[in-house]
């Protein structure tokens, strides 16, 4: 997701920080201090308008929930909704996920969501998917042990890059569906933006839920 930089989401950032980190240098180690509770610890990797990790939130009250957004635009429109309705268990942070392993100490993170990432279709970009393995590395090092990564797509060729990519890894694959809609899975699945945009358009959706 790609939005044009509006000029009300930078203040609207920074008159509210205690919802929303831009540095989390800082709080490497110590992100339970964001929280009013010490609980396990879930973070969602591009988290677009924010649908799925709000929802996440308020269905697991006993978790803590991070969405991570590198768009600030995109970011503030989550933070928007926070506002309107604070959850005690949901933080957000503007940042990179290519950085993950200096936000987070080893065996932070008790499982990692990446819902509809960038494609990035062509062959010479394959380095910048989130299921690259520089990025498997990373979440293997922040994860705790047995962690899981959840992965969800519409694009068949992500998606197969995915299984590939992760099996070389040596990674463990706890379920792997096809036609995520139209399976059982999808009775406990959370919708993201994209996911009921594609869907309604009766595009497949591709999940696959793996630990290292």
């Amino acid at each position: 997701m790609r939005l044009r930089n509006k000029p009300w989401a930078k203040p609207l950032i920074a008159a509210n920080p205690e919802l929303i980190v831009t540095d989390p240098l800082p709080l490497k180690g110590k992100w339970q201090s964001r929280f009013s509770q010490s609980a396990p610890l879930y973070l969602e990797i591009g988290m677009g308008k924010g649908n799925f990790i709000i929802e996440q939130a308020r269905n697991h009250p006993e978790n803590n929930y991070l969405g991570m957004e590198v768009q600030t635009t995109v970011a503030a429109i989550v933070l928007k909704k926070l506002l309107v309705q604070p959850l005690p268990n949901l933080q957000l942070i503007v940042a990179d996920g290519r950085l993950l392993t200096e936000f987070f100490t080893e065996n932070e993170v008790t499982g990692i969501y990446l819902n509809f990432s960038d494609p990035w279709p062509k062959k010479k970009q394959a380095k910048r998917r989130l299921t690259y393995h520089t990025f498997l590395a990373q979440y293997r090092q922040v994860l705790v042990e047995n962690g899981q990564i959840e992965f969800k797509t519409d694009n068949q060729g992500l998606f197969e890059f995915s299984l590939k990519s992760m099996n070389n890894f040596g990674m463990h694959f706890a379920g792997v569906w096809l036609d995520l809609h139209h399976s059982e899975e999808n009775e406990h699945n959370v919708l993201t933006e994209y996911e009921a945009k594609f869907s309604q358009k009766g595009q497949p959706i591709y999940k696959v839920t793996a630990n290292f």
